[in-house]
């Protein structure tokens, strides 16, 4: 039996990457795993690779609507909800003097106001004992160039899950943040403008990582998994860092 059997889990941005990766883990430790994407071919490219287990809704968590229908399909499926991976977001560089208003609004619109709101409209449907994951960075600490607003977005979420945990305490909700290091993902690549550029950025991550390389998506769903189940009964309010040693040595 798999860690997750009989529960519910929403991993939003779950179509690439990290979230791709988490819904996989959560599909095969036997969760009914909900995703969304924005973009329909990924998500349905993305159900495929799931094989079973999965339910897959189109929608931007930043269009509250969009979250509402997301919400709206678990009820009309008779389900609730049990661990909450709310993965989306996304960044660009951009060094403090080349910051434009749709840079920084785009950025707080997903990273930050969609993720309140994914929260938020969920905890009708939150069971008592639920996990609630959300994602932060080494980017909110480490004070990395031309990651300014992107970093602040993550320390905003950082702010929220101390928040929350005691806010939920009531129905034993747990909340927590995983802290993703370089992770060997197609967003990483999309934030260089061409393949060469992309390999130099790998490889000026990698040279900052005490392990030597970059990490896979899933070894963080691993991570978010431990965070999901009832190995982290215990843990609460807290960062659990899977950077390679990044943010730690």
């Amino acid at each position: 039996m798999g860690q997750l059997s009989g529960k519910v889990a929403i991993v939003t941005g779950g179509t690439t990457g990290i979230g791709l990766a988490t819904a996989k883990r959560f599909a095969a430790e036997g969760a009914q795993v909900y995703i969304t994407g924005r973009r329909k071919p990924e998500l349905d490219i993305a159900v495929e690779e799931i094989g079973s287990n999965v339910i897959g809704i189109q929608g931007d968590v930043a269009d509250l609507a969009d979250l509402d229908r997301l919400y709206a399909a678990v009820t009309r499926h008779g389900h609730r909800i049990d661990v909450l991976f709310a993965n989306a977001g996304g960044g660009e560089f951009a060094r403090l003097e080349e910051v434009t208003e749709e840079h920084f609004d785009r950025t707080f619109a997903v990273n930050v106001r969609g993720l309140f709101f994914t929260v938020q409209k969920a905890l009708p449907l939150l069971d008592e004992g639920a996990s609630v994951i959300l994602p932060g960075s080494t980017a909110a600490t480490t004070g990395a160039e031309a990651f300014g607003v992107y970093g602040a977005t993550k320390a905003a979420i950082r702010s929220f899950a101390r928040t929350w945990a005691n806010e939920l305490k009531g129905r034993g909700i747990r909340v927590n943040v995983i802290v993703p290091g370089p992770i060997d993902t197609p967003g990483i690549t999309g934030l260089a403008p061409d393949e060469e550029r992309a390999g130099q950025l790998k490889d000026a991550l990698t040279s900052q990582v005490p392990l030597g390389r970059m990490g896979r998506p899933e070894e963080i769903a691993s991570a978010v998994l431990f965070l999901a189940s009832d190995q982290s009964s215990f843990t609460n309010g807290a960062e659990l860092y899977a950077d390679g040693g990044m943010n730690q040595v």
